[in-house]
């Protein structure tokens, strides 16, 4: 069988040879399942057989199939891949798979006919310190064994004659966001056609799976952030369903499909990418067997300015392409640039030159016009002064931010590229750190690219390390513009900046780093952790951050009994067993792992870098996984295997560091203290609420006053009007539903919308709906009704209680309150609505108007009509005593309103009040008709009868 097609595939072609297309075609359709009839193929073309037989010297693949299951960004893969060797005597066969350099080999299997043997993970043993001396003294290779964030692993053995040998490896890896997906990919390269070749992904996300797509293959020269033009089309054989949460996608290509795609076996890497359903929230919690993890990742925020200084390597090994691909990407960059960031260019060889001597320009459309002609004049010359390069950038731009009043919460940030190593200045790499920390001094984050093989990695990974960035190294082809590009692209747009989640300190232990310098889009920050509490049904989370001009605070309890959405058997592509693993504990230990490593590769002293080392080792044996600190041997003798090269390993470059943006760049301040409870909001009578009733609350009269405003859907009611005292405008707009049966009115009349202007001091606006709110003072956020939250800016505070309430806080002056009534089963005449309530009114002037508005500075008196229709004050001894009588009258600015007894429940019914009530939409206790109250659209901030203007 596959003797046959081994044989026919190593025949030199000759002038009578068929295309090898065709002849692939007539090999797969003779292609056989059992090697048992090996002699029988062998007899049918004796001549060939014989002859080629002897040109075959290695054991041929029958089999390569790719397993893998990702649960909630957590991928478990297992690689099998079956040898025959069809030759008369023992011959090696070696095994190579290129995994991801995140990833952590978790076990692997080789089985030689009947025989098989395990890998067994075990730790290394401490090499002494004059090995030590002598290894560190040879120049290091940091490709070595990996090839763009990949690594290659390598085990060997032999196989006797006739018999055939299956290796299985596994390995786990968190992935990351990249660009708004997350990005799976597996290494597709057993350099000879194959005749069952299978690769199967089955995807589980409880958030809901969106934006799946499979692309074409990508070789190696593509590798990076950027994406080959005309990537749409998936690879043939590809087969893609899903459903909302679950997603199955299969690659299994005949021999005559991988014959089309490249003759020499080494198809390139199958790649999925997706995201997931989220909004503006804490994230996604999840919880299983007491271990949690929590992914965040939020979305229409608008980004926050920037400060960037491009620190770019010139010196004369950077001549041709790398220079020319360098100006290529930054002519892009620039043009990318936003109105409200601020910019400089520095180049630099042996001889550090300034594009615009001490300062930072805004982008204008002349400042990036010349700085594309100051990258375009760039020519390599000289050495490489790293360190007088970083210090220059580094001074810059703490000199603009101490000189200059900018944006407290924008972010500022170094780009550095090089291609080589120092040779100019200062060329030892712990000074050039410690020099590189001192100047930066956590003010701002350096991010580090490197470009070819000659660049000092480690130093570049270790530099982005300690100053809260990351790292990133591209290889010398025609894509490294476009990768450069992508890696800006990662980093380019700020939404978020001092990130901090907070668990209750009594409920959980040993969660990852739970602070976070920036949040870029596209990105994700994830923290997981032990549950200490394992009776309490829920987890408080708080998630604070600044963007731009504005403070957030989102806050939920999260269920923790919740076995059946996150239990995972039962799951396909699970049914070997992984299934019962709990992904959210290896996810944890994935996690902490990488952070000990970054935090040990960042560490000067040798007694805290040998502690690290144990417990990032004692865990890593403890859950299997292959580290830096341990090695993987196998329990059999005489057999070879080679682990990947860990000793330039990146954890951070090419790991999860890159997720969570530096996950020990900052200490996190102290947790959530236990005695912080949600205040009771204080809640006025001062209120429309329903379908609409209005009511005003007289505190100094010691009554109320009710009335209703039967209006047409669509109509937008002025509430509060004082846009030329106080700034504030509050409108709101109505929406119909039937009336009830038997009813008096012809429908009812809702609030949908509540809009809330204030123009002093800065410009902004609100529009509240039942189901977000929308908040605007330039840049534009959207918030859910449905998730606690807090935003807080200058002169503006709104606070979210989930499907309860939003509090709104001008200056600290003006409150209003805006309750949410959402029916889970409404009926006919019910729809989902908002109430309005003016908390304090302190901060409004004596001349604000609008149907509540005219009212917050006016008293109201009470007259009591008599049989002989004299009228005499009453007094506010009197008012219980006047309850009685039907007949009785306020006096309202010189007008007489006649006003019956009535009762009224407000603030969902928790309420009840009593109330003067005026008849026929508040005629003549309003001024004017309540027509007169119509806005011409929710911005409007008319502020008298007939005048119309907007904010």
């Amino acid at each position: 069988m596959l003797l046959w097609l081994c044989l026919c595939w190593g025949f030199s072609p000759s002038a009578g040879q068929p295309d090898s297309e065709l002849m692939a075609r007539y090999l797969e359709e003779q292609l056989l399942a059992d090697y048992s009839i090996v002699e029988q193929v062998a007899r049918r073309v004796p001549r060939q057989a014989k002859f080629l037989q002897r040109l075959e010297t290695r054991p041929r693949m029958s089999e390569f199939h790719v397993r893998s299951t990702i649960i909630s960004r957590y991928a478990f893969t297992t690689v099998s891949c079956t040898m025959v060797n069809s030759g008369s005597e023992a011959r090696e066969a070696v095994f190579e798979m290129q995994i991801p350099a995140a990833a952590f080999i978790s076990n692997f299997t080789m089985s030689i006919g009947n025989k098989t043997y395990y890998g067994e993970v075990t730790g290394k043993e401490k090499k002494n310190s004059t090995h030590d001396n002598e290894r560190h003294k040879k120049p290091p290779s940091p490709i070595e064994g990996r090839e763009n964030g990949y690594e290659t692993f390598k085990a060997s053995a032999f196989i006797p004659r006739k018999m055939q040998a299956r290796f299985t490896l596994h390995y786990e890896e968190l992935l990351q966001r990249r660009l708004g997906k997350y990005e799976y990919t597996v290494s597709i390269r057993p350099q000879q056609l194959v005749g069952r070749l299978r690769v199967e992904v089955n995807i589980l996300e409880n958030s809901g799976i969106v934006s799946l797509e499979v692309p074409p293959l990508r070789n190696s020269k593509q590798r990076g952030n950027g994406k080959a033009e005309g990537d749409v089309s998936p690879p043939p054989s590809t087969v893609i369903g899903h459903t909302k949460t679950l997603a199955k996608v299969t690659f299994n290509p005949s021999v005559v499909e991988q014959t089309r795609i490249a003759r020499n076996g080494i198809l390139g890497d199958f790649i999925i990418r997706y995201d997931v359903s989220r909004e503006l929230s804490v994230g996604d919690v999840q919880i299983l067997n007491g271990y949690f993890v929590h992914y965040f990742a939020p979305t229409d925020l608008p980004p926050l300015p920037k400060n960037v200084v491009f620190v770019l390597d010139s010196s004369a090994s950077m001549v041709g392409t790398k220079l020319k691909q360098t100006k290529e990407a930054l002519f892009t960059i620039l043009q990318d640039l936003r109105p409200e960031d601020h910019f400089n260019i520095i180049g630099f060889s042996n001889r550090i030159k300034v594009w615009q001597q001490d300062r930072l320009v805004p982008v204008t459309p002349n400042n990036i016009r010349d700085a594309k002609k100051y990258i375009h004049n760039m020519s390599p010359t000289g050495g490489t002064n790293i360190n007088g390069a970083l210090q220059t950038g580094a001074k810059l731009l703490n000199d603009y931010i101490a000189q200059n009043d900018i944006d407290a919460r924008s972010v500022s940030l170094i780009i550095f590229l090089t291609d080589g190593r120092p040779t100019v200045g200062e060329t030892q790499s712990s000074k050039i750190l410690s020099n590189t920390k001192d100047a930066i001094q956590d003010k701002f984050c350096l991010f580090t690219i490197g470009i070819g093989n000659d660049v000092d990695h480690k130093l570049l990974e270790r530099m982005a390390l300690e100053n809260c960035g990351m790292t990133r190294l591209f290889q010398e082809d025609e894509d490294a513009a476009s990768h450069l590009k992508g890696f800006y692209d990662e980093i380019g747009t700020p939404l978020l900046s001092d990130i901090r989640v907070d668990y209750p300190e009594d409920d959980v232990e040993q969660v990852t780093q739970n602070f976070f310098p920036n949040y870029f889009n596209g990105s994700e920050i994830i923290i997981a952790g032990k549950l200490i509490n394992r009776t309490s049904d829920k987890l408080h989370v708080e998630v604070t951050a600044s963007n731009s001009k504005k403070y957030i605070l989102l806050k939920t309890d999260v269920a923790i009994d919740l076995p059946s959405r996150n239990d995972i058997r039962g799951v396909p592509g699970l049914e070997d067993g992984k299934g019962d693993n709990n992904y959210i504990e290896r996810a944890w230990s994935y996690l902490t792992i990488k952070e000990l490593l970054n935090s040990r590769l960042k560490s000067d002293d040798i007694q805290e870098k040998d502690n690290l080392m144990e417990k990032a080792k004692s865990m890593a044996l403890a859950y299997n996984f292959v580290t830096p600190f341990t090695v993987l041997k196998m329990k059999e003798a005489g057999l070879h295997s080679e682990p990947p090269q860990e000793e330039f390993i990146s954890p951070s470059t090419e790991g999860i560091g890159e997720k969570v943006q530096s996950l020990q760049g900052h200490k996190a301040p102290p947790g959530i203290r236990r005695g912080q409870e949600k205040q009771r909001i204080k809640i006025s009578k001062t209120s429309a609420d329903g379908d609409p009733h209005f009511v005003i609350d007289f505190p100094s009269s010691k009554f109320s006053v009710c009335f209703n405003i039967d209006g047409e859907p669509g109509d937008i009611l002025r509430l509060v009007s004082d846009h030329k005292e106080s700034g504030v405008t509050v409108n709101g707009q109505l929406i119909g539903a039937p009336a009830p049966p038997k009813g008096h009115k012809k429908h009812r009349t809702y609030f949908s919308t509540i809009t809330i202007l204030s123009n002093k001091p800065e410009r902004s606006y609100l529009e509240i709906t039942p189901k977000r709110v929308i908040l605007d003072d330039g840049e534009r956020l959207v918030l859910s009704c449905g998730r606690s939250a807090v935003v807080r800016s200058r002169s503006l505070e709104v606070s979210i209680s989930a499907f309860s309430n939003i509090t709104v806080t001008i200056r600290d002056s003006i409150s209003f309150v805006i309750l949410i009534h959402h029916y889970k089963k409404p009926a006919p005449y019910q729809r989902n609505h908002l109430g309005f309530y003016i908390s304090n009114s302190k901060g409004l002037s004596s001349d604000s108007h609008g149907l509540l508005g005219q009212f917050l500075s006016h008293e109201v008196k009470l007259l009591q009509e008599s049989l002989n229709t004299s009228r005499q004050e009453a007094g506010q001894n009197q008012t219980e005593a006047l309850k009685a009588n039907p007949t009785n009258t306020l006096k309202v600015k010189g007008r007489l309103v006649p006003v019956v007894w009535k009762q009224r429940r407000i603030y969902n019914g928790q309420q009840e009040v009593d109330c003067w009530f005026a008849k026929n939409n508040a005629d003549k206790l309003i001024d004017g008709s309540y027509r007169d109250y119509l806005a011409s659209h929710p911005f409007d901030t008319g502020t008298s009868f007939g005048t119309i203007t907007s904010l």
